[in-house]
């Protein structure tokens, strides 16, 4: 403690103080009186040495606990009931080590959701690659015929394409976690948008000799991204399509009110489980009906291109029955 300069100083300027006071008293009034003022003097000057101290261990244990609490001791809780400048910053202290607690959970759950990620798209793309692999030592095999030549080349465009819609996916999923994509903000015409987002869908629906049901309200708009939803909406009607046997129905209806424009696109096919229906939005989840092809991205896609939006989805599911999935694009953020 003495070892600080500005306590030094301020020892310096009280003893100088001290001194002379003694010496004015001395000559001015008397030695009785001027011992008593020496004596005053040490007395003030013990009680801020004394003060000088108590604050500097204070300090000091605000110290061990910074010190802790960098080692990741977050739950260190320094606070005190009294008042004054060290209270103060005792709360302060907890305050920040509270956010730093709150950033390190979310860093480590980021992570985690990293790390699972990546390990889900090297599954999905080694699945491809090396069927691939295989393919590819069998075409080179000059005594294969004609009819298998042409089929294992097809299957080889297959998996390629597969790989390609997975990867452009992912990315364009990482740039709307990333927060990279500026959406637009322009009046959207729902009509059209359903249009082109179920035209790449129509031979697949066709194949199937599914029947698309369409209930429109011609006027109804909102405020949104064209391409982007188009997109989210061709995720969704892709998986009715791939979930609803042959024969089966697709509905799509869309109205627009004062709060909202909503979106409706159902089928009658085989439902989600029940089980399955509080995680169908996250990304690689494959519920119990879910193909062998299923990736688990799709709808994540499209959750993450409506909420992005300032809209909702959501989606009501009876196994057996078929499933609904509902969008809604709010007038104002609500």
């Amino acid at each position: 403690m003495l070892r600080n300069r500005e306590v030094q100083i301020l020892l310096g300027i009280l003893l100088l103080i001290s001194v002379i006071g003694f010496s004015l008293t001395a000559i001015f009034v008397s030695v009785p009186a001027a011992f008593l003022v020496l004596a005053v003097s040490v007395l003030l000057i013990s009680c801020m040495l004394i003060f000088t101290k108590w604050r500097y261990k204070e300090i000091d244990k605000l110290s061990g606990y910074l010190q802790q609490i960098s080692n990741g001791h977050f739950q260190l809780d320094v606070r005190d009931n009294y008042e004054g400048e060290l209270s103060i910053l005792k709360s302060q202290i907890y305050k920040v080590t509270t956010k730093l607690s709150e950033q390190r959970a979310v860093l480590q759950e980021d992570k985690a959701k990293l790390t699972n990620a990546i390990s889900d798209i090297s599954h999905q793309l080694k699945t491809p690659l090396t069927s691939m692999m295989v393919m590819g030592d069998l075409l080179c095999d000059k005594r294969l015929d004609d009819t298998k030549r042409a089929e294992f080349t097809r299957n080889f465009q297959v998996q390629l394409e597969r790989m390609e819609w997975l990867v452009s996916s992912l990315l364009k999923l990482s740039k709307i976690d990333a927060g990279t994509i500026s959406f637009k903000k322009e009046k959207v015409l729902v009509a059209p948008l359903v249009q082109k987002a179920v035209e790449p869908l129509l031979i697949p629906m066709d194949i199937k000799m599914q029947t698309l049901s369409v209930t429109s309200d011609e006027q109804a708009s909102f405020i949104g991204d064209f391409n982007w939803t188009a997109e989210a909406l061709i995720n969704i009607i892709k998986n009715c399509v791939e979930h609803t046997s042959e024969g089966g129905e697709i509905n799509i209806s869309f109205s627009e009110n004062a709060l909202f424009t909503e979106i409706t696109i159902s089928d009658n096919g085989k439902g989600i489980a029940k089980e399955d229906l509080p995680y169908i939005f996250k990304r690689f989840y494959k519920g119990k009906n879910a193909s062998d092809d299923s990736v688990g991205i799709g709808l994540a896609m499209a959750h993450s291109i409506v909420t992005s939006q300032q809209g909702d989805i959501v989606v009501k599911s009876n196994k057996g029955v078929g499933t609904t999935f509902q969008m809604k694009f709010y007038k104002q953020v609500i």
